[in-house]
C-alpha cells in the first residue's frame, strides 16, 4: 500500500465511486459481499488498492496546503519539481491563528515587529505525493491557495 487506508467515513463518501472501482474489476453486489464474509484479505486488498487510487488522484490536484498551530502558519505552494513553503511565526505573547479576533488581528497587522515571515523552495527529496501525504499526515490540509498567494506578494515587495 502507497499511502493508508481511508477511514470508513470517507469510504462512506465516496461508495458510488468504491462501487464503480469495483464494477472495473468486474465485482457486483453479492460478489463483494461473499468476497468480504469468504476472503476478508482480498476485499482488504481491494479496500487498499482502492485508497491509493484516491490518495493518489486528490494529491496529483493539490496545489496548495496549509497547517495551522497556535503561533505559526506553514504554507505549501506544490508544483511538479519542487514546494515551496512560507511560514510565519508570531511572538507576540497569548497570542492563538485559532482565535478569529487574533487570526484577524495577524491579517490587519502584517507588519508588526512580532510577525516573522519565513520562505524558501527545495526539490522532493522523495516523489512528490508521497511528500505531500506525509504533510497530510501530520495536519496540513489542501487549500485554495488564497493565503498562499497573498502572503507571498506581501513578503515579495
Amino acid at each position: 500500500m502507497k499511502y493508508r487506508q481511508l477511514s470508513k467515513e470517507q469510504f462512506e463518501a465516496l461508495h458510488k465511486e468504491f462501487a464503480q472501482f469495483l464494477a472495473s474489476q468486474q465485482i457486483d453486489v453479492k460478489e463483494w459481499i461473499r468476497i468480504k464474509e469468504t476472503k476478508p484479505e482480498v476485499a482488504d486488498e481491494e479496500l487498499n488498492l482502492f485508497s491509493d487510487v484516491v490518495w493518489d488522484d486528490a494529491l496529483t490536484k493539490t496545489n496548495y496546503l496549509e497547517h495551522f498551530s497556535k503561533t505559526n502558519i506553514n504554507l505549501f505552494k506544490c508544483d511538479d519539481k519542487s514546494i515551496a513553503r512560507i511560514v510565519v511565526q508570531i511572538s507576540k505573547k497569548d497570542f492563538d491563528f485559532f482565535n478569529e479576533v487574533d487570526y484577524n488581528w495577524f491579517i490587519d497587522n502584517t507588519n508588526d515587529p512580532s510577525i516573522q515571515f519565513l520562505k524558501g523552495v527545495k526539490k522532493y527529496a522523495k516523489e512528490r505525493n508521497l511528500e505531500l501525504f506525509d504533510l497530510v499526515e501530520k495536519g496540513s490540509v489542501i487549500s485554495d491557495g488564497k493565503l498562499y498567494e497573498s502572503l507571498f506578494q506581501l513578503i515579495s515587495k
